[in-house]
């Protein structure tokens, strides 16, 4: 007997309590870009890989872009630990495969943003990911914290994908054939299956129905000025992510322990005295050096 006919009979015989702070399906708003490219959803999902003995194997990570409008697949690419720098390459393969986007959503993990990030110096900064959303105009969104139908489509998506490769006669022992079932999967999936919410249509032909967005704030391609509160630590120096890569600033021990406010411009950083006002230093960051030494003057350019 299913779980769901023990549930109708649990039902009929009034032994079922309702529970009023459960959302019923009717409750939620279904929403969907009006255009390609208006909006990617972003995440990864698990994935386990069989060993040759066909036990359970290695645990690894399938990463994937699809677009909000069509469900048409971006990106899926697998990996043995999905990290910010895999993210950032994915995202600017697919932009180069399939413009930039007007906007990206994803969920709060540390691949995506800092925001939640332990201290105050992972909140006021941003990783790679989002540096290079920046850089390229792209409107940055995120889930509320246990809200995961924000992502809806993607999380959906990952279980269509996961199912499918469950199926599969051959189970991948390696990432490398993983990501062979995955290319297959998503040629189907994008070319060839009908989607139920597009009108039968496949996501290749919704996604290419109609034209591409693209992002319209081309002031948030520059660098966004940042400030942040912090305290010079009792060695004199600070700590700085910039791109995903953690940097330490050298202030001086004769400031150790001082409050103060950073002005971040992309590369160009000021340190002001939280007080007094006064400007302790100005550098341009080298973004190839982890330690930014005293001394080095700030007419000196770097690549961003």
């Amino acid at each position: 007997m299913s779980e769901a006919t023990i549930w109708r009979t649990l039902q009929r015989a009034g032994l079922i309590t309702p529970e009023p702070k459960k959302k019923p399906k009717a409750a939620y708003i279904s929403f969907a870009a009006e255009q390609p490219n208006q909006m990617w959803q972003t995440d990864f999902t698990h994935c386990r890989l069989t060993s040759a003995d066909g036990t359970p194997g290695a645990d690894v990570e399938i990463l994937c872009f699809i677009d909000d409008h069509s469900r048409y697949a971006i990106s899926v690419t697998c990996h043995r630990r999905v990290t910010g720098p895999a993210v950032v390459a994915a995202f600017q393969k697919a932009v180069a495969d399939q413009g930039i986007p007007a906007s990206v959503v994803s969920d709060n993990g540390m691949v995506f943003t800092t925001r939640f990030s332990g201290g105050r110096a992972g909140r006021d900064t941003i990783n790679g990911f989002q540096a290079e959303l920046r850089r390229l105009g792209v409107i940055e969104k995120h889930s509320k914290p246990n809200h995961p139908t924000t992502c809806g489509k993607v999380e959906r998506f990952h279980q269509t994908l996961k199912k499918w490769l469950r199926a599969q006669p051959r189970q991948p022992q390696t990432v490398a054939e993983l990501q062979v079932l995955c290319d297959q999967f998503v040629a189907y999936y994008n070319n060839r299956r009908p989607h139920r919410s597009l009108g039968r249509r496949t996501p290749a032909a919704a996604y290419q129905a109609r034209p591409k967005a693209a992002p319209t704030n081309s002031t948030q391609a520059e660098p966004q000025p940042r400030v942040r509160r912090d305290v010079i630590d009792s060695d004199g120096k600070l700590t700085l992510r910039h791109n995903g890569r953690l940097h330490h600033i050298g202030v001086g021990r004769t400031h150790a322990r001082t409050p103060i406010l950073m002005l971040i411009n992309g590369c160009d950083i000021r340190i002001i005295h939280a007080t007094t006002g006064e400007i302790i230093r100005e550098l341009i960051l080298n973004p190839a050096v982890d330690y930014q030494a005293l001394g080095v003057r700030k007419s000196r350019k770097y690549p961003p």
